[in-house]
């Protein structure tokens, strides 16, 4: 997820690219005929951009895609009868397609459906400001740009929910408790105090599996760093509380971290960890572009604890974490990083590997059993 009015980096919207030789296509979904005529003309407004088609319900959405397959699908997160959770996985299983969510609700209700619609596939959710609630047409315009060049770049797009039901870690890979037993870093159970967990595309649905295998009593504390708006983390923490056994909540200014607890980084900002393991929120640097950063988070811990924390990055767009992760391994914790085969994107986890990050590289269903393993 990303904030707007952040500046580009590698990971971001912008940046050194050669010349398009074909317009990025866009399909806009939306039961309103004038928001569908205004997010037309903001998005042909876009150098490189072109609306291939516009639809009123999720039907019609998923044989648009199926037969002019756009680039991009940009969906309002409320359809008619709650159409959009069916046609997401619809076109998640059948024509996997980058799919951008808007809306202008952002109660606790709203959260959930944007929680629901990301952990069936969809790859962003951002806020469009009502006329008369003061937001700023200018700025939505603006993220709106910034949101399709991500979700252009990527390239594949797996359906969570699908590849997820078959997972198992008894499918032909070395069994995870002899694994675990090699892991001579950790040597004996119970020498971690700290899970701290970086996710971002496809995030939902692979934090959920995780946490779904942690028991009641989990020793360790556990952070969850999710990129997304600040407007839903309250609705992912809710989601995320009613999957697993662990109690799980958003993180605040002054908390303290405890064993068999999982806290969410709150949005607008970094959550870092001292070395008494409270927390602080801190403002975003000067062109962050991912907020909550991963990267701010692993590299507090990596301060602060060191060889007391494990480091897991999961499925995700871009190099946030890399970094961090990186600093945690230099500093004597445990690091590892979701496989290609049960990742939504490949992308993080990727970068984390090439830069030496990754001390173990686990398929999804693997890794909370190892986790259990060490505890």
């Amino acid at each position: 997820m990303s904030v707007p009015g952040r500046s580009s980096s590698a990971d971001g919207p912008a940046g050194p690219c050669e010349p398009a030789t074909e317009a990025i296509r866009v399909l806009v979904v939306d039961e309103a005929e004038e928001p569908r005529r205004r997010l037309r003309a903001v998005v042909e407004s876009v150098p490189g951009f072109a609306v291939v088609a516009d639809t009123a319900g999720g039907t019609g959405a998923v044989d648009l895609v199926r037969r002019l397959r756009p680039a991009v699908v940009l969906m309002h997160l409320h359809l008619p009868g709650g159409a959009t959770l069916g046609a997401i996985e619809e076109i998640m299983a059948g024509q996997p397609t980058p799919i951008v969510l808007y809306t202008t609700a952002v109660g606790s209700a709203s959260g959930l459906d944007a929680v629901e619609a990301l952990a069936a596939g969809a790859v962003d959710v951002l806020v469009r400001p009502r006329c008369d609630d003061g937001g700023s047409p200018a700025e939505f315009v603006q993220e709106l740009r910034q949101r399709l060049r991500v979700a252009s770049r990527v390239r594949v797009i797996r359906h969570p929910r699908g590849r997820l039901r078959g997972a198992s870690a008894d499918d032909g890979r070395v069994d995870v408790r002899r694994r675990a037993a090699g892991f001579g870093q950790v040597g004996q159970p119970g020498l971690f105090q700290v899970v701290v967990i970086g996710a971002s595309t496809g995030g939902p649905a692979a934090l959920a599996t995780v946490l779904r295998g942690l028991p009641p009593g989990f020793p360790a504390a556990v952070v969850v760093v999710q990129h997304m708006s600040a407007a839903f983390v309250d609705g992912l923490a809710h989601w995320l509380n009613g999957t697993c056994a662990l109690p799980v909540d958003v993180a605040v200014d002054g908390g303290q971290l405890l064993p068999a607890t999982v806290l969410v980084a709150p949005g607008g900002g970094n959550l870092i960890v001292n070395s008494n393991l409270t927390t602080r929120c801190q403002p975003p640097a000067v062109g962050q572009f991912h907020v909550p950063g991963i990267d701010h988070t692993l590299t507090s811990l990596a301060g602060s604890r060191g060889e007391r924390v494990v480091g897991v990055l999961l499925t995700g767009m871009g190099r946030d974490g890399a970094a961090g992760l990186l600093a945690l391994r230099q500093r004597g914790a445990v690091t590892i990083g979701q496989d290609e085969a049960t990742s939504a994107v490949y992308g993080m986890p990727a970068a984390a590997l090439a830069l030496g990050a990754v001390e173990y590289q686990l398929p999804l269903a693997e890794i909370a059993p190892v986790l259990c393993d060490w505890s």
